[in-house]
């Protein structure tokens, strides 16, 4: 009698922590709307001189005066100038990357790396243990033969079960404590190019210089220490710019228990939108609550429009789970384009010409309440304008959605979005 209520208690507490698990790994976003606390009850808008505080307060996240911030896309963009910076370094060089795979661009990175760590150059390179896989150890080896400190984050260890589904998505590079960049991109040729022919991946990144910098590396140590049980103090000065942007910060997230900074970020920028919000993203698969307030927006008056994967991106369940969404955002008045040339990459959006946010964060349940994060925002009408013409730029190698020829496509291919849609909280 005991021996069978203890082993049916066992198997209880066994059934319970299996339920937890996956409702854990499953969770979504919390936040389902947004309200302003005057009587009219409107979110702060981007160009209301709240705003920056709002930001702050609800993201976490200061954003700054006296930043110089350079967009940078596609390899072409990328990869010339970086290296150049890279090889510059005098002092120190930290890099947190998701994606890394064999070719010309990791050759080049270990080279470049090894020659300044030879100089005397401290180097911390903090790769996924998920995202660069790809990469033989052998790899890893030469970097720290060479003097690089490499070391991966979140290895899968039976101690790290309970975070292994989080990952750390954030690509952040930062040298001398002076120099910053961000973006989406990775260490593999797909992303040498110019975006749009012979199938080389469409991204965007920014270089910036300026006090926002030292956020990026406060994002980097939080991370470092988690690795390495290491904890890094700095001692670099907070350089300021003269005909910087108005104001940027980086906003780095992780996940947690309730609402998580991205989503608060992104529900903030959706709803504080007035008059356009335009969004590139890769991963675009947002759950009924983005969802609704990305309809909401529309509905509103909002000029909203989003460029999404196509047919050559390279998560075909990702473009599936997104397409589930294509019926109730164009009924709402979203403008839909899909890229064709190639793999689109890049994870951006700009609000009101004004608001503006490049960096590592998918349009998806993964970014918003599963992995680490990292972007830079940025409060200029100027930068604005410039992330606003990109958009228009891209949309020249993209198709747009029609809804009526959308409604008209066979059911198998409904099926398939709807069994996407069903793991949508996975992607």
């Amino acid at each position: 009698m005991i021996v069978d209520f203890v082993r049916w208690g066992l198997l209880a507490i066994v059934l319970l922590a299996a339920v937890i698990g996956f409702l854990f790994i499953t969770r979504g976003t919390v936040v389902r709307r947004v309200r302003g606390v005057g009587s009219d009850g409107a979110p702060v808008a981007p160009d209301e001189p709240e705003f920056p505080l709002t930001v702050a307060m609800l993201v976490g996240s200061e954003l700054l005066k006296g930043t110089r911030v350079t967009l940078a896309m596609n390899g072409d963009g990328i990869f010339p100038a970086l290296w150049a910076d890279i090889r510059s370094a005098q002092r120190a060089i930290t890099l947190q990357m998701y994606y890394a795979g064999p070719g010309r661009v990791a050759d080049q990175l270990q080279e470049m790396l090894i020659e300044r760590a030879r100089a005397g150059v401290r180097i911390l390179f903090l790769f996924d243990a998920f995202g660069a896989t790809d990469l033989p150890h052998s790899y890893w080896t030469k970097l720290r033969e060479g003097g690089v400190r490499a070391v991966a984050f979140r290895p899968l260890r039976f101690r790290n079960l309970w975070v292994v589904q989080n990952r750390a998505h954030t690509r952040g590079i930062v040298i001398d404590g002076r120099v910053g960049w961000t973006g989406g991109f990775g260490i593999d040729d797909k992303w040498l190019g110019d975006g749009h022919t012979n199938l080389a991946w469409r991204d965007t990144a920014v270089r910036f210089e300026g006090p926002t910098v030292r956020q990026l590396q406060a994002a980097f140590v939080a991370s470092w220490t988690e690795a390495t049980g290491e904890l890094l103090s700095g001692r670099d000065p907070a350089s300021q710019y003269e005909g910087g942007v108005r104001a940027a910060g980086i906003v780095a997230t992780s996940p947690t228990l309730g609402s998580t900074a991205a989503e608060r970020y992104l529900a903030l920028s959706i709803a504080g939108a007035r008059r356009t919000l335009y969004i590139t993203n890769a991963y675009f698969a947002p759950d009924k609550n983005f969802t609704a307030l990305l309809a909401a927006a529309a509905r509103r008056g909002v000029d909203v429009r989003v460029l999404v994967g196509g047919p050559l991106t390279d998560v075909r369940m990702a473009r599936l789970a997104a397409r589930a969404r294509y019926d109730t955002l164009m009924s709402a008045g979203v403008r839909v384009y899909e890229y064709q040339p190639s793999t689109l990459h890049s994870k951006t959006f700009v609000a009101d010409g004004v608001w503006a946010s490049v960096g590592s964060m998918n349009f998806d349940n993964r970014s918003l309440a599963l992995n680490d994060e990292a972007a830079l925002m940025v409060l200029d009408a100027s930068f604005g304008e410039r992330m606003d013409a990109v958009f228009f730029e891209d949309l020249h190698f993209a198709k747009e959605v029609d809804l009526a020829a959308f409604r008209r496509r066979p059911r198998i291919v409904h099926l398939a979005e709807w069994g996407a849609n069903f793991i949508t909280p996975l992607l």
